[in-house]
């Protein structure tokens, strides 16, 4: 009887006007996930851009088997050695002063610790994140959230603003050359954040590659700038590393490419490689200040064992296969492939990203008219799904749509070769369509 009923029919649905994939997922190992009905498909979104080491890797099964016949969960004042170790990992994988962790669950959740931590520390509750944004769907995150989910849930929380996108494929500010003049911008964004401010900034929560907002990545010399402008002020700088962290993007973590260290670091999705692991990690200053303020975040799963044990083997896995050159080269050659399929479509314009955190945008207004580049968008995605090929569109108002790719880290060059095949043979027949 179950089987009679559609799969839809008792969930609430939770994904804006997106609807649910059309098949039951049975299964899934490696790069690829299985439906009920048999099909493979080549999954290129990471599961929720999270399954860096691709789905039921073996040493991540044999980690929970263990792990979970001996402790999973305690509660949240109790310690347990996987917390303890992985706590001591995390703090030596980073640049000084980021010594202090504190283990949760969702990025959303770690993003609310750390702007509680930043109002705590600093006395102050304004918060500055990028226009185009994702931090999460809890209150604190929600509000410095601003490419979605925003409009029917009442006012927001006093203080929070929105810092222009340093977009270089669509400038909003140009110089002589025509190019973006991500300088000029930030000065801008600063000079009216500065005119609103009730002079209480407490910090700028921004991720270092925008994903949701369309696989932006800020120009070179600009995150420097960002945090310079926040020490102007006295505002900590929280970089939100959900989806970059720990080698997506070829460097352990993407703030390390600009040499930018955060006072405040948030991680989620990567770190768990697909199961619910988070992590803030700050210095031992600013945690001393917060527990001297009687800093609060007791969670039911704050500290669990369960969790720490796979982040303690994904950090293994990750370091003895050196996944973090292994990004670096296979995004090279999906780049390369994704850079090829753009000279032969017309819709495909803009390749950009970073190792296996790649983002190609679709045109298409032009010539197929106003919300051309959508249709396209949705067109593609749906043929790419029949073609045997996971992808997930990034569609803002008015600016087309970004395909987010990033495959697991552990994908061969031969499903890379695939997908990109599959998407080339999608765009072929999504264009003849519209």
């Amino acid at each position: 009887m179950a089987h009679q009923t559609s799969p839809d029919r008792h969930l609430i649905r939770y994904s804006g006007h997106a609807a649910f994939s059309p098949d039951v997922i049975a299964r899934a190992s490696g790069t690829s996930v299985f439906t009920e009905s048999g099909r493979e498909l080549l999954d290129f979104t990471s599961g929720q851009m999270s399954a860096i080491l691709g789905h039921s890797h073996p040493e991540i099964v044999a980690t929970v088997r263990e792990q979970i016949a001996r402790l999973d969960h305690l509660h949240s004042a109790m310690l347990s050695r996987p917390v303890v170790d992985l706590a001591a990992r995390l703090a030596a994988s980073v640049p000084d002063p980021l010594d202090k962790a504190l283990l949760l669950t969702t990025g959303a959740e770690s993003n609310e610790a750390a702007v509680r931590l930043a109002k705590l520390v600093t006395g102050r509750h304004e918060i500055v994140s990028f226009a185009r944004s994702w931090h999460g769907m809890t209150q604190a995150a929600a509000n410095a959230t601003y490419s979605a989910g925003r409009k029917g849930y009442g006012p927001a929380a006093p203080g929070n603003f929105a810092l222009p996108v340093p977009d270089r494929f669509r400038p909003a500010i140009v110089d002589a050359s025509g190019e973006l003049d991500w300088r000029r911008q930030l000065d801008l964004g600063f000079d009216l954040i500065d005119a609103q401010s009730v002079g209480s900034l407490a910090a700028c929560l921004v991720e270092p590659i925008l994903s949701s907002g369309g696989v932006v990545e800020p120009p070179p010399g600009y995150l420097p700038a960002l945090a310079e402008k926040c020490r102007e002020r006295g505002m900590l700088l929280i970089l939100d590393e959900a989806q970059t962290g720990l080698c997506r993007t070829g460097d352990w973590y993407a703030f390390q490419h600009e040499d930018v260290v955060p006072d405040i670091l948030t991680l989620s999705k990567t770190l768990g490689a697909g199961l619910p692991l988070a992590a803030v990690l700050t210095s031992a200053e600013i945690e001393q200040r917060a527990h001297e303020r009687g800093f609060l975040f007791f969670t039911t799963h704050v500290s669990d064992p369960l969790p720490a044990a796979v982040g303690n083997t994904v950090l293994d896995v990750l370091e003895r296969d050196r996944l973090d050159e292994r990004a670096r080269r296979l995004g090279k050659l999906l780049r390369g492939h994704l850079e090829e399929l753009a000279t032969r479509h017309e819709a495909v314009g803009d390749v950009r990203g970073r190792g296996l955190l790649l983002g190609m945008e679709l045109v298409g207004d032009d010539v197929l008219g106003p919300g051309g580049a959508d249709r396209l968008g949705a067109e593609v995605t749906r043929r790419c799904y029949e073609l045997g090929l996971h992808m997930n569109i990034v569609q803002l108002p008015g600016m087309g749509g970004t395909f987010r790719i990033a495959p697991p880290l552990t994908a061969s060059e031969d499903e890379l070769s695939r997908g990109a095949a599959i998407l080339d043979e999608a765009l072929t027949g999504a264009a003849r369509t519209l």
